[in-house]
């Protein structure tokens, strides 16, 4: 698997620590990455977003404390077996409830049409298919 799984934004609000973890949430519901799956190194991630190789530890750490990934001696870190079946598209959808929210309200902020919004939402999906 490669290093370039992540979508690492430096300038974002939120850590890039949680970028990650959050990202492999969605990416396992969505079974986009199947358990037992190996994820990419540490090392690789970080060298690849030029990032704190602590900073991708942490997030692999806290994925694993969730019980998302596994640490496989020897290994590195896989996809854990729990996680066998992806989620419901409701429950896909529940995941990006938080930023949708943010989006939402940002959009109000700026007094910008919905019917904008939804437009340039869609060509931003349409550029990740």
């Amino acid at each position: 698997m490669s290093a370039s799984l992540f979508a690492i934004q430096p300038t974002a609000a939120e850590p890039i620590y949680r970028q990650i973890v959050e990202q492999l949430r969605r990416l396992i519901a969505a079974g986009q990455i199947t358990p037992g799956q190996l994820l990419p190194s540490v090392r690789d991630v970080a060298g690849f977003h030029a990032i704190n190789p602590m900073t991708v530890s942490r997030a692999y750490g806290m994925a694993e404390a969730e019980g998302l990934l596994e640490r496989l001696r020897g290994k590195g870190m896989v996809v854990a077996a729990v996680h066998k079946r992806t989620l419901s598209q409701a429950q896909r959808l529940a995941l990006l409830e938080r930023p949708l929210i943010e989006v939402a309200r940002q959009a109000h902020e700026l007094e910008l049409p919905v019917e904008s919004v939804l437009q340039r939402l869609d060509k931003l999906i349409e550029q990740y298919r």
